[in-house]
């Protein structure tokens, strides 16, 4: 049994103030029972801290990894995805980019990195890159600007999905180049593109910062490229003719 030495440490770390205020009251008797609430107490939080954490990433629906279709993308690093699911380059506030056309799986990778992350223990915010750089663009008043774009600076991994589908102003590229910026060396982010760096200037026509936002997020970043058909295309396909045949057996 833990003594209560060990019991009031676990009290103090909780912020259990009323238990500290009254604890020689409480261990002048046998205190088996002190035990067990501190136990519940530290459960009860851990649960609402995942609980919390998970709603803030906004994550969304998505595949878990155990039923992703590795044989699918005609070039993917299998061994890389699962190296990522370490974490380790949280650590080391290094980025990571999944680069690779539409439908071949960035998003899904990117939401179970996102996943395990949380369940670790670190703070997530999953983000389109259009629903981002709109939200911030909408905000007039620069007070309201900076805190919004601390809200996006914040998280010990941000994930930016879907750069390149859209182009943007320059000042959505001094948007992105900002959160980019204050992340930078300080927490990871994650880019899911279709679009090689060498586009970008596509992406964000005459932005002069793009030279630099590139710059940022490619050192200390890990690029994982994947190549393929879509998949989506691929269960579309798959589901109408699973119809067609459903129709065709009902008409018999």
């Amino acid at each position: 049994m833990i003594d209560a030495d060990q019991l009031k440490q676990q009290a103090i770390e909780l912020k259990l103030h009323g238990i500290q205020a009254h604890w020689h009251e409480l261990t002048q008797v046998q205190y088996p029972w002190l035990e067990t609430l501190l136990n519940w107490e530290r459960q009860e939080r851990k649960q609402r801290s995942l609980e919390r954490r998970l709603s803030h990433a906004k994550l969304g629906r998505f595949k878990p990894l155990t039923e992703f279709d590795w044989q699918w993308p005609d070039k993917i690093d299998q061994k890389a995805i699962h190296a990522l699911m370490h974490l380790d380059f949280l650590t080391g506030a290094n980025n990571i980019i999944l680069l690779g056309g539409n439908g071949v799986g960035k998003s899904t990778l990117a939401q179970n990195l996102g996943y395990q992350a949380v369940m670790h223990g670190h703070t997530v915010l999953f983000t389109t890159a259009a629903n981002m750089l709109n939200d911030l663009a909408a905000l007039d008043s620069d007070n309201a600007l900076r805190r919004r774009i601390k809200h996006y600076a914040k998280p010990a991994l941000l994930i930016i999905d879907e750069v390149g589908y859209l182009s943007y102003s320059n000042r959505h590229a001094d948007l992105l180049f900002e959160i980019v910026n204050q992340r930078y060396e300080q927490r990871s982010t994650l880019v899911t593109t279709n679009r090689p760096f060498a586009e970008w200037n596509d992406v964000f026509p005459n932005a002069a910062c793009v030279v630099s936002l590139v710059d940022r997020l490619v050192h200390h970043s890990e690029i994982i490229a994947i190549e393929g058909k879509s998949y989506r295309m691929k269960e579309a396909k798959e589901q109408a003719t699973e119809r067609r045949s459903r129709q065709q057996g009902g008409a018999k």
